[in-house]
């Protein structure tokens, strides 16, 4: 997997109450890789945040990680 994955892999786990139930899985779609979290549900809201600016800088920071390696990147989290 790439960087990217990992790097959000490690941001998810250190948010998330329940690190055990985070799951990162990457996947390409039409030139864009698609990250997506699965988190237990209590574990989503904080992985979001306050009006979304947790996801956000999450978002940012998978974008520059994907620039880096040269990936158009698309970061969604999803509950179990």
């Amino acid at each position: 997997m790439s960087a990217v994955r990992d790097v959000i892999e490690t941001v998810a786990r250190a948010l998330a109450d329940a690190p055990q139930r985070v799951s990162v899985t990457e996947t390409e779609h039409a030139g864009m890789t698609l990250i997506e979290v699965t988190a237990a549900p209590p574990d989503v809201g904080k992985l979001i945040g306050r009006q979304g600016r947790t996801i956000q800088a999450m978002r940012t920071i998978a974008t520059m990680a994907g620039d880096r390696a040269g990936l158009k990147v698309t970061l969604e989290v999803l509950d179990v």
